[in-house]
């Protein structure tokens, strides 16, 4: 589940909040563990609240990463080993209706970067719990 890790411009990896206090959180870079405080200038961003352009519908990147997961069965191919068109092609085969106008290479090069930290960090369920489940989850915290 990717809910909790983060991404913080200007900062290289991925980060899993483990706590917030006033004016500022305290995060955990995936990998190393090196804990750290992040103030409110920084910008910090969601990986559950970020999505990829397609020809429809924006796609969650928890299914972005779930599929990503199928297609590339373990670690994923290593961004720089690939030409901007063999990027293209293989992320053809995770999304295929991916917008090639607004998703920049770029942004593939950072999933795929993405998706390799959290695989060496040990989180392989990308998905979004269900309502319901969050729903139960709330109520037996709550008791």
């Amino acid at each position: 589940m990717i809910q909790g890790i983060l991404s913080i411009a200007g900062k290289p990896g991925l980060y899993k909040l483990v706590n917030s206090g006033r004016g500022s959180l305290i995060v955990e870079q995936l990998g190393t563990g090196k804990r750290m405080p992040v103030s409110q200038r920084d910008r910090v961003i969601s990986l559950a609240d970020v999505a990829m352009y397609t020809e429809g519908d924006d796609v969650p990147l928890s299914a972005v990463l779930t599929s990503l997961k199928e297609v590339a069965g373990g670690e994923a191919v290593d961004a720089k080993a690939l030409d901007e068109a063999g990027l293209r092609d293989f992320f053809a085969k995770v999304l295929p209706d991916f917008d090639r106008e607004r998703v920049h290479l770029s942004d593939i090069r950072k999933l795929l970067s993405w998706y390799n930290l959290l695989i060496a960090a040990g989180v392989t369920d990308f998905a979004d719990p269900e309502p319901q489940e969050a729903e139960e989850s709330a109520d037996a915290a709550g008791e």
